[in-house]
Protein backbone atom coordinates (compact mmCIF):
# COMPACT_ATOMS: atom_id res chain seq x y z
CA UNK A 1 0.00 0.00 0.00
CA UNK A 2 1.37 3.37 -1.02
CA UNK A 3 1.73 6.06 1.65
CA UNK A 4 1.47 9.71 0.62
CA UNK A 5 3.05 12.22 2.95
CA UNK A 6 0.89 15.35 3.04
CA UNK A 7 1.77 18.62 4.76
CA UNK A 8 -1.22 20.60 6.02
CA UNK A 9 -0.79 24.34 6.60
CA UNK A 10 -4.11 25.83 7.72
CA UNK A 11 -2.60 29.33 7.93
CA UNK A 12 -4.98 32.07 8.99
CA UNK A 13 -8.68 32.73 9.44
CA UNK A 14 -11.05 30.14 8.01
CA UNK A 15 -8.07 28.16 6.76
CA UNK A 16 -8.04 26.67 10.25
CA UNK A 17 -11.56 25.33 9.63
CA UNK A 18 -11.50 24.21 6.01
CA UNK A 19 -8.11 22.47 5.98
CA UNK A 20 -9.11 20.04 8.76
CA UNK A 21 -12.29 19.43 6.74
CA UNK A 22 -10.18 18.64 3.68
CA UNK A 23 -8.06 16.25 5.72
CA UNK A 24 -11.22 14.50 6.93
CA UNK A 25 -12.36 13.99 3.33
CA UNK A 26 -8.98 12.59 2.29
CA UNK A 27 -8.96 10.27 5.29
CA UNK A 28 -12.46 9.05 4.38
CA UNK A 29 -11.20 8.23 0.90
CA UNK A 30 -8.16 6.40 2.22
CA UNK A 31 -10.27 4.40 4.66
CA UNK A 32 -12.07 2.73 1.76
CA UNK A 33 -8.93 2.20 -0.33
CA UNK A 34 -6.67 -0.82 -0.38
CA UNK A 35 -4.03 0.88 -2.50
CA UNK A 36 -3.06 4.08 -0.66
CA UNK A 37 -3.12 5.89 2.64
CA UNK A 38 -2.11 9.33 3.88
CA UNK A 39 0.37 10.42 6.49
CA UNK A 40 -0.40 14.00 7.52
CA UNK A 41 1.89 16.47 9.27
CA UNK A 42 0.43 19.79 10.38
CA UNK A 43 2.40 23.04 10.41
CA UNK A 44 1.10 25.91 12.55
CA UNK A 45 2.59 28.68 10.42
CA UNK A 46 0.78 31.96 9.78
CA UNK A 47 -0.29 35.03 11.72
CA UNK A 48 -0.22 33.39 15.15
CA UNK A 49 3.27 32.06 14.46
CA UNK A 50 4.32 35.58 13.37
CA UNK A 51 3.13 37.09 16.65
CA UNK A 52 5.41 34.69 18.52
CA UNK A 53 8.43 34.64 16.22
CA UNK A 54 8.21 37.78 14.00
CA UNK A 55 8.14 35.57 10.91
CA UNK A 56 5.32 33.71 9.17
CA UNK A 57 7.26 30.44 8.96
CA UNK A 58 10.67 29.26 10.16
CA UNK A 59 13.79 30.10 8.22
CA UNK A 60 14.25 26.41 7.46
CA UNK A 61 10.56 25.77 6.80
CA UNK A 62 11.09 24.74 3.19
CA UNK A 63 13.40 21.95 4.31
CA UNK A 64 10.61 20.55 6.49
CA UNK A 65 8.28 20.46 3.47
CA UNK A 66 10.73 19.25 0.86
CA UNK A 67 10.17 15.54 1.44
CA UNK A 68 6.37 15.73 1.29
CA UNK A 69 4.35 14.44 -1.66
CA UNK A 70 2.00 17.45 -1.60
CA UNK A 71 0.92 20.40 0.53
CA UNK A 72 -2.65 21.34 1.46
CA UNK A 73 -2.72 25.04 2.29
CA UNK A 74 -5.46 27.18 3.84
CA UNK A 75 -4.87 30.92 3.61
CA UNK A 76 -2.46 33.70 4.51
CA UNK A 77 -3.86 36.94 5.84
CA UNK A 78 -4.38 38.55 9.23
CA UNK A 79 -6.05 41.91 9.96
CA UNK A 80 -3.29 42.81 12.44
CA UNK A 81 -0.38 42.07 10.09
CA UNK A 82 0.32 43.95 6.82
CA UNK A 83 -0.74 41.92 3.78
CA UNK A 84 2.68 42.05 2.13
CA UNK A 85 4.18 40.38 5.20
CA UNK A 86 1.62 37.56 5.34
CA UNK A 87 1.79 36.89 1.60
CA UNK A 88 5.53 37.10 1.05
CA UNK A 89 6.33 35.48 4.38
CA UNK A 90 4.31 32.30 3.80
CA UNK A 91 2.48 31.54 0.59
CA UNK A 92 4.91 33.16 -1.83
CA UNK A 93 7.89 31.90 0.13
CA UNK A 94 6.67 28.37 -0.53
CA UNK A 95 5.56 28.95 -4.14
CA UNK A 96 8.80 30.62 -5.16
CA UNK A 97 11.03 28.50 -2.97
CA UNK A 98 9.69 25.36 -4.63
CA UNK A 99 9.45 26.95 -8.10
CA UNK A 100 5.73 26.17 -8.34
CA UNK A 101 5.57 28.19 -11.52
CA UNK A 102 2.20 26.99 -12.83
CA UNK A 103 -0.86 28.10 -10.89
CA UNK A 104 -3.87 26.19 -12.22
CA UNK A 105 -7.44 27.27 -11.45
CA UNK A 106 -10.32 25.24 -12.89
CA UNK A 107 -13.71 26.93 -12.96
CA UNK A 108 -17.12 25.53 -13.82
CA UNK A 109 -20.67 25.79 -12.57
CA UNK A 110 -21.26 22.90 -10.19
CA UNK A 111 -24.67 21.18 -9.96
CA UNK A 112 -27.19 23.12 -7.90
CA UNK A 113 -25.25 26.39 -7.94
CA UNK A 114 -27.21 29.52 -8.86
CA UNK A 115 -24.55 31.35 -10.87
CA UNK A 116 -25.08 35.05 -11.65
CA UNK A 117 -24.89 34.76 -15.45
CA UNK A 118 -28.53 33.97 -16.10
CA UNK A 119 -28.09 33.58 -19.87
CA UNK A 120 -25.16 31.20 -19.40
CA UNK A 121 -25.73 27.48 -19.76
CA UNK A 122 -23.82 25.26 -17.35
CA UNK A 123 -21.76 23.82 -20.18
CA UNK A 124 -20.82 27.32 -21.41
CA UNK A 125 -18.62 28.05 -18.39
CA UNK A 126 -15.96 25.39 -18.11
CA UNK A 127 -12.55 26.99 -17.95
CA UNK A 128 -9.05 26.40 -16.67
CA UNK A 129 -7.00 29.52 -15.95
CA UNK A 130 -3.22 29.07 -16.00
CA UNK A 131 -1.42 31.73 -14.00
CA UNK A 132 2.30 32.32 -14.34
CA UNK A 133 3.29 31.90 -10.71
CA UNK A 134 6.98 32.75 -10.35
CA UNK A 135 7.74 36.17 -11.83
CA UNK A 136 5.88 38.98 -13.61
CA UNK A 137 4.21 41.51 -11.35
CA UNK A 138 4.96 39.38 -8.27
CA UNK A 139 8.70 39.22 -8.84
CA UNK A 140 9.33 41.30 -5.73
CA UNK A 141 11.66 43.73 -7.51
CA UNK A 142 11.36 47.38 -6.56
CA UNK A 143 11.87 49.77 -3.71
CA UNK A 144 11.07 53.05 -2.00
CA UNK A 145 13.19 56.15 -1.59
CA UNK A 146 12.80 59.44 0.32
CA UNK A 147 10.15 57.86 2.54
CA UNK A 148 7.98 60.39 4.35
CA UNK A 149 9.09 63.31 2.18
CA UNK A 150 7.05 65.01 -0.58
CA UNK A 151 9.41 63.57 -3.20
CA UNK A 152 8.90 59.99 -2.00
CA UNK A 153 8.91 57.48 -4.85
CA UNK A 154 8.12 53.78 -5.02
CA UNK A 155 8.55 51.20 -7.75
CA UNK A 156 7.32 47.67 -8.38
CA UNK A 157 8.86 46.15 -11.48
CA UNK A 158 7.27 43.36 -13.48
CA UNK A 159 10.05 41.02 -14.48
CA UNK A 160 9.51 38.52 -17.28
CA UNK A 161 12.19 36.18 -18.54
CA UNK A 162 12.19 34.24 -21.78
CA UNK A 163 12.66 31.01 -19.82
CA UNK A 164 9.76 31.83 -17.50
CA UNK A 165 7.37 32.78 -20.27
CA UNK A 166 8.32 29.84 -22.49
CA UNK A 167 7.71 27.29 -19.76
CA UNK A 168 4.31 28.65 -18.73
CA UNK A 169 3.24 28.89 -22.39
CA UNK A 170 4.25 25.28 -23.03
CA UNK A 171 2.42 24.22 -19.90
CA UNK A 172 -0.73 26.07 -21.01
CA UNK A 173 -0.63 24.76 -24.58
CA UNK A 174 -0.05 21.23 -23.28
CA UNK A 175 -3.00 21.57 -20.90
CA UNK A 176 -5.21 22.94 -23.67
CA UNK A 177 -4.12 20.03 -25.87
CA UNK A 178 -5.31 17.59 -23.19
CA UNK A 179 -8.81 19.08 -23.02
CA UNK A 180 -11.58 18.17 -25.49
CA UNK A 181 -11.84 21.58 -27.18
CA UNK A 182 -8.07 22.10 -27.59
CA UNK A 183 -8.60 25.84 -27.30
CA UNK A 184 -6.30 28.38 -25.63
CA UNK A 185 -6.69 32.12 -25.07
CA UNK A 186 -3.50 34.07 -24.33
CA UNK A 187 -4.27 37.15 -22.22
CA UNK A 188 -2.03 40.15 -22.77
CA UNK A 189 -1.73 43.92 -22.43
CA UNK A 190 0.85 44.50 -25.11
CA UNK A 191 -0.91 47.57 -26.49
CA UNK A 192 0.19 49.52 -23.40
CA UNK A 193 3.06 47.46 -21.99
CA UNK A 194 5.28 47.50 -25.01
CA UNK A 195 8.30 45.54 -23.85
CA UNK A 196 7.61 42.58 -21.55
CA UNK A 197 4.09 41.95 -22.83
CA UNK A 198 5.22 42.17 -26.44
CA UNK A 199 7.80 39.51 -25.63
CA UNK A 200 4.98 37.52 -23.97
CA UNK A 201 3.00 37.69 -27.23
CA UNK A 202 5.97 36.78 -29.40
CA UNK A 203 6.82 33.74 -27.28
CA UNK A 204 3.18 32.60 -27.34
CA UNK A 205 3.25 32.69 -31.13
CA UNK A 206 6.54 30.78 -31.28
CA UNK A 207 5.42 28.09 -28.80
CA UNK A 208 2.09 27.66 -30.62
CA UNK A 209 3.98 26.15 -33.55
CA UNK A 210 4.83 23.17 -31.32
CA UNK A 211 1.10 22.48 -30.85
CA UNK A 212 -0.53 22.59 -34.30
CA UNK A 213 -3.65 20.81 -33.02
CA UNK A 214 -4.39 23.59 -30.49
CA UNK A 215 -6.44 26.56 -31.67
CA UNK A 216 -5.43 29.77 -29.91
CA UNK A 217 -6.19 33.45 -29.85
CA UNK A 218 -5.00 36.55 -28.04
CA UNK A 219 -7.10 38.88 -25.89
CA UNK A 220 -6.29 42.10 -24.04
CA UNK A 221 -6.92 41.64 -20.34
CA UNK A 222 -9.60 44.33 -20.13
CA UNK A 223 -11.44 42.82 -23.09
CA UNK A 224 -11.05 39.38 -21.50
CA UNK A 225 -13.21 40.45 -18.54
CA UNK A 226 -16.00 41.45 -20.93
CA UNK A 227 -15.64 38.22 -22.89
CA UNK A 228 -15.88 36.15 -19.71
CA UNK A 229 -19.23 37.75 -18.93
CA UNK A 230 -20.78 38.03 -22.39
CA UNK A 231 -19.22 35.12 -24.30
CA UNK A 232 -18.19 32.50 -21.72
CA UNK A 233 -18.58 29.64 -24.19
CA UNK A 234 -15.83 31.16 -26.37
CA UNK A 235 -13.24 30.40 -23.67
CA UNK A 236 -11.73 27.15 -22.46
CA UNK A 237 -8.07 27.28 -21.34
CA UNK A 238 -6.69 30.72 -20.48
CA UNK A 239 -3.10 31.70 -19.76
CA UNK A 240 -2.13 35.04 -18.22
CA UNK A 241 0.53 36.76 -16.17
CA UNK A 242 0.76 36.52 -12.41
CA UNK A 243 -1.35 39.62 -11.72
CA UNK A 244 -3.75 39.36 -14.67
CA UNK A 245 -4.63 35.74 -13.89
CA UNK A 246 -4.97 36.53 -10.19
CA UNK A 247 -7.71 39.04 -11.02
CA UNK A 248 -9.37 37.04 -13.79
CA UNK A 249 -9.59 33.89 -11.68
CA UNK A 250 -11.45 35.75 -8.92
CA UNK A 251 -13.91 37.01 -11.53
CA UNK A 252 -14.22 33.46 -12.85
CA UNK A 253 -15.00 32.13 -9.36
CA UNK A 254 -17.67 34.79 -8.85
CA UNK A 255 -19.23 33.98 -12.23
CA UNK A 256 -19.32 30.30 -11.27
CA UNK A 257 -21.25 31.12 -8.10
CA UNK A 258 -18.87 31.80 -5.22
CA UNK A 259 -15.26 32.31 -4.20
CA UNK A 260 -15.95 29.64 -1.59
CA UNK A 261 -16.01 26.82 -4.13
CA UNK A 262 -12.91 27.71 -6.15
CA UNK A 263 -9.73 25.59 -6.00
CA UNK A 264 -6.19 26.13 -7.15
CA UNK A 265 -2.98 24.19 -7.52
CA UNK A 266 0.52 25.67 -7.33
CA UNK A 267 2.33 23.17 -9.50
CA UNK A 268 5.95 22.25 -10.08
CA UNK A 269 5.38 20.40 -13.37
CA UNK A 270 8.85 18.87 -13.25
CA UNK A 271 8.06 17.39 -9.79
CA UNK A 272 11.36 18.46 -8.28
CA UNK A 273 9.49 19.75 -5.23
CA UNK A 274 6.07 19.17 -3.66
CA UNK A 275 3.18 21.06 -5.23
CA UNK A 276 0.71 23.00 -3.09
CA UNK A 277 -3.10 23.01 -3.31
CA UNK A 278 -5.40 25.59 -1.76
CA UNK A 279 -8.84 27.18 -1.93
CA UNK A 280 -8.64 30.74 -3.27
CA UNK A 281 -11.11 32.35 -0.88
CA UNK A 282 -8.61 33.86 1.55
CA UNK A 283 -8.69 34.05 5.32
CA UNK A 284 -12.19 35.65 5.65
CA UNK A 285 -11.68 36.80 9.24
CA UNK A 286 -15.23 38.18 9.34
CA UNK A 287 -16.62 34.63 9.56
CA UNK A 288 -13.72 32.93 11.31
CA UNK A 289 -14.75 30.60 14.11
CA UNK A 290 -18.45 30.75 13.27
CA UNK A 291 -18.63 27.46 11.38
CA UNK A 292 -19.87 29.24 8.25
CA UNK A 293 -16.93 28.66 5.89
CA UNK A 294 -17.59 26.76 2.68
CA UNK A 295 -15.20 23.78 2.53
CA UNK A 296 -15.99 22.97 -1.12
CA UNK A 297 -13.02 24.99 -2.40
CA UNK A 298 -10.75 22.91 -0.17
CA UNK A 299 -12.39 19.64 -1.26
CA UNK A 300 -11.94 20.59 -4.92
CA UNK A 301 -8.31 21.52 -4.19
CA UNK A 302 -7.94 18.03 -2.69
CA UNK A 303 -9.30 16.63 -5.97
CA UNK A 304 -6.46 18.43 -7.77
CA UNK A 305 -4.00 17.07 -5.19
CA UNK A 306 -5.19 13.52 -5.87
CA UNK A 307 -4.95 14.02 -9.64
CA UNK A 308 -1.41 15.30 -9.21
CA UNK A 309 -0.53 12.16 -7.22
CA UNK A 310 -1.98 10.00 -10.00
CA UNK A 311 -4.94 8.79 -7.91
CA UNK A 312 -7.50 9.55 -10.63
CA UNK A 313 -10.18 7.17 -9.40
CA UNK A 314 -10.08 8.64 -5.89
CA UNK A 315 -10.15 12.14 -7.38
CA UNK A 316 -13.27 11.25 -9.36
CA UNK A 317 -14.97 9.86 -6.25
CA UNK A 318 -14.27 13.04 -4.30
CA UNK A 319 -15.53 15.20 -7.18
CA UNK A 320 -18.72 13.12 -7.30
CA UNK A 321 -19.16 13.70 -3.57
CA UNK A 322 -18.71 17.46 -4.08
CA UNK A 323 -21.28 17.53 -6.88
CA UNK A 324 -23.74 15.46 -4.83
CA UNK A 325 -23.45 17.99 -2.01
CA UNK A 326 -23.73 21.14 -4.14
CA UNK A 327 -26.79 19.68 -5.88
CA UNK A 328 -28.62 19.71 -2.52
CA UNK A 329 -29.75 23.26 -1.54
CA UNK A 330 -30.02 22.12 2.07
CA UNK A 331 -26.22 21.74 2.05
CA UNK A 332 -25.45 25.20 0.66
CA UNK A 333 -23.40 27.45 2.91
CA UNK A 334 -24.12 31.15 3.35
CA UNK A 335 -22.00 32.25 0.38
CA UNK A 336 -24.29 30.12 -1.83
CA UNK A 337 -27.46 31.51 -0.29
CA UNK A 338 -28.01 28.67 2.18
CA UNK A 339 -27.70 28.12 5.91
CA UNK A 340 -25.57 24.98 6.14
CA UNK A 341 -22.33 25.10 8.09
CA UNK A 342 -18.84 23.81 7.48
CA UNK A 343 -19.52 20.70 9.56
CA UNK A 344 -22.76 19.91 7.69
CA UNK A 345 -21.07 19.97 4.30
CA UNK A 346 -18.03 18.04 5.53
CA UNK A 347 -20.17 15.36 7.14
CA UNK A 348 -22.19 14.92 3.94
CA UNK A 349 -19.09 14.62 1.74
CA UNK A 350 -17.48 12.11 4.09
CA UNK A 351 -20.70 10.09 4.28
CA UNK A 352 -20.78 9.82 0.51
CA UNK A 353 -17.17 8.73 0.40
CA UNK A 354 -17.64 6.19 3.17
CA UNK A 355 -20.87 4.47 2.16
CA UNK A 356 -22.32 6.29 -0.85
CA UNK A 357 -24.82 8.36 1.12
CA UNK A 358 -24.95 12.02 0.18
Amino acid sequence: MKTYRIATIPGDGIGKEVIPAGQQALEALAASSTSFRFEFENFDWGGDYYRQHQMMMPEDGLAALRGKDAILFGSAGDPDIPDHITLWGLRLKICQGFDQYANVRPTRILPGIDAPLKRCRIEDLNWVIVRENSEGEYAGVGGRVHQGFPIEAATDLSIMTRAGVERIMRFAFRLAQSRPRKLLTVVTKSNAQRYAMVMWDEIAKAVSKEFPDVSWDKELVDAATVRMVHRPASLDTIVATNLHADILSDLAAALAGSMGIAPTGNIDPERRFPSMFEPIHGSAFDIMGKGLANPVGTFWSAVMLLEHLGETEAAQRLMQAIERVTADPALHTRDLGGSAGTTDVTRAVCAFLTDGRG
